[in-house]
């Protein structure tokens, strides 16, 4: 016997009998299209599970009937925005490759994709959509192309020492009753970057109007181990000091502690490396009711209070995607 859990179904398939076959019990009785149309109602990931227990729920989950109901609503406008048509032999072929392959929207400006276990849409503003304090001034950034970006052109930091990136999306261009989070999507430049180390940054995001947006700290360099701090001590005060610890019977003092990773100081989160090469951050998260209004999600990045001068970042944009459920 084998029992198949979805979020919403349960589905046990009955013990082989004399005759074998592997039946999915009184489900296998069921028409494929009223199979496929139970199916539409689960998530992608699950519909690929159940599509285990017989050879009817295998034939159902290949169903165009499950897979547009996986499409989000609008995706003929969403597609409309993109110069390069899409090709696609069923409805599933069309969502995995939604899922692998983000299409440029909005004049290049966005990209769009689908989360694929549970068809979420998924956003990245490019660095060229963003609000960028000194963005235009070639002396602090200059835009160029790299091979390994989404976009035609990245944000290359020369050198500042005010640091102020913001961008926005409205809530009605996102899933519905979903829990998203914002990600900075970056990378070194080959020669390294500066002015990052232990320095922390503050970011933020909110929903425009409803009072002040949830301020966290990052940092934009990984994880490395703090180098011990040594004490400087004047030559002359140092030989009094020993004269006089040397009339008592002092235990020699303790060794230092060995380095550590400064990862949870002011509750800062390092960057982490994604499967395309780059790096990113979380910026914050929020909850999308999908109320249907036009409110727009306000993302910010600040490096504005050190006064400290840095640069070597390519940035790429900022990304919108739902957040894992595990």
């Amino acid at each position: 016997m084998v029992t198949v859990i979805s979020n919403k179904f349960t589905v046990v398939e009955a013990e082989q009998g004399d005759g074998g076959g592997g039946g999915g019990g009184e489900f296998e009785h069921l028409p494929e299209g009223c199979i496929a149309n139970i199916l539409s109602f689960t998530t992608p990931r699950d519909a690929c599970v159940l599509s285990l227990v017989s050879s009817s729920f295998r034939s159902a989950a290949q169903s165009d009937v499950v897979w547009e109901r996986f499409l989000p609503s609008d995706l003929h406008a969403i597609v409309s925005q993109t110069s390069k048509p899409l090709s696609y032999s069923s409805k599933k072929e069309l969502y995995l490759h939604l899922c692998h392959n983000p299409l440029l929207i909005d004049a290049g400006q966005k990209s769009f994709a689908l989360d694929k276990p549970n068809a979420g849409k998924c956003y990245m503003l490019s660095a060229r959509s963003l609000s960028i304090v000194w963005g235009n001034t070639p002396r602090y950034w200059r835009w160029t192309s790299v091979p390994a970006a989404r976009f035609w052109e990245v944000a290359e930091l020369v050198s500042v020492c005010w640091l102020e990136m913001k961008g926005g999306i409205k809530g009605s261009m996102l899933s519905s009753n979903t829990l998203y989070g914002a990600y900075l999507v970056f990378k070194q430049r080959s020669g390294g970057a500066y002015g990052f180390e232990n320095q922390p940054v503050e970011v933020s995001v909110g929903i425009a109007g409803e009072g002040e947006a949830r301020r966290r700290t990052v940092y934009l360099e990984a994880a490395t181990p703090r180098r011990p701090r040594h004490q400087i001590v004047p030559r002359i005060f140092s030989r009094v000091r020993s004269r006089f610890l040397d009339s008592f019977d002092a235990a020699p003092p303790p060794a230092p502690a060995p380095p550590r990773v400064d990862d949870s100081a002011v509750g800062g989160e390092h960057p982490k490396e994604r499967d395309d090469g780059w790096m990113e951050v979380e910026l914050g998260d929020f909850f999308n009711g999908g109320g249907g209004g036009e409110e727009e999600v306000e993302i910010g990045v600040y490096e504005v209070k050190s006064g400290e001068w840095k640069g070597g970042l390519l940035v790429q944009g900022i990304e919108i995607r739902p957040k894992s459920k595990n």
